[in-house]
């Protein structure tokens, strides 16, 4: 499956994590749809996303109690990884967020869950194979209009609206002199969601491509922080397509996460828009 760009570039700026759902279900043909993506979109082998058509009550689990707790969602998504597979936790964020960014398309609601889920209900829901494991969830439905104070406060506790400057997380060419794509790719990455608002990436800007890497190499709220560089890979390529721009991901080792290298013979050629 193509990446959608034209589609999910717009949801990279209209997604927010929401936590209170209305009651009431997602129409058929939405929930085929959502379902033809998370079975089509592979691109990395070993790493798969699985809808699953009822209320994730089972599966989810407040902060403190039923504390902070997901309510009201008629269907979830899982993430799974291959636990063999050395950069399971970056494929796991890019394939899940492009997930959520249709979702976005669709104008449903979403929000990642790395940690506060139980794995073991998951499983006996979904087919897991032989060293998979699943590493996030997200519910799927239609947010309540207004938030509500527990929502905000949660909102609150995790700054997720607070982006640092891109000052703080670019290295590599001064602005003046990166290609004019890099922009968008950087603000677009900047957006991405992360454990807690920890923004845990940086990035480095050569002339042919950004490098991903993580600020330090201890993970934290036990969530890896290369699910959240993951998600950020998603947005850096969804802007660099939307600019005309084609690449490829190289895997890299900690405390690097990726590269993207751009095909410098795409950079000047239209990109037809996907049907």
């Amino acid at each position: 499956m193509e990446i959608p760009f034209e589609r999910w570039y717009p949801a990279i700026f209209r997604r927010r994590s929401r936590r209170n759902f209305e009651q009431r279900q997602v129409e058929s043909n939405l929930i085929e749809n959502l379902d033809t993506v998370c079975r089509e979109f592979r691109p990395f082998s070993g790493v798969r996303a699985a809808f699953v058509a009822e209320p994730p009550d089972r599966v989810l689990k407040g902060v403190i109690g039923h504390y902070g707790k997901i309510k009201g969602a008629p269907a979830f998504i899982a993430f799974i990884g291959n636990m063999n597979d050395h950069h399971v936790n970056e494929k796991v964020g890019y394939v899940g967020e492009g997930i959520i960014l249709e979702a976005t398309a669709m104008n449903l609601s979403t929000c990642w869950v790395g940690a506060l889920f139980r794995p073991e209900t998951v499983t006996s829901i979904i087919p897991i194979r032989l060293n998979e494991r699943v590493l996030a969830v997200t519910p799927i439905g239609y947010a309540v209009k207004e938030w509500s104070l527990e929502e905000k406060i949660m909102t609150s506790f995790g700054r997720r609206h607070r982006r640092k400057p891109l000052s703080d997380l670019v290295t590599g060419l001064e602005e003046k002199n990166r290609p004019l794509w890099t922009a968008d790719a950087l603000e677009a990455a900047r957006l991405a969601p992360s454990a807690v608002n920890r923004q845990p990436w940086r990035f480095y800007v050569e002339q042919d491509g950004i490098t991903i890497s993580v600020d330090n190499l201890k993970d934290t709220f036990n969530i890896p922080k290369r699910i959240d560089c993951g998600i950020a890979m998603l947005h850096i390529e969804v802007a660099a397509l939307h600019d005309s721009v084609r690449g490829s991901w190289e895997f890299l080792e900690p405390p690097l996460v990726a590269r993207f290298k751009v095909k410098m013979t795409d950079t000047a050629q239209p990109i037809p828009e996907p049907l």
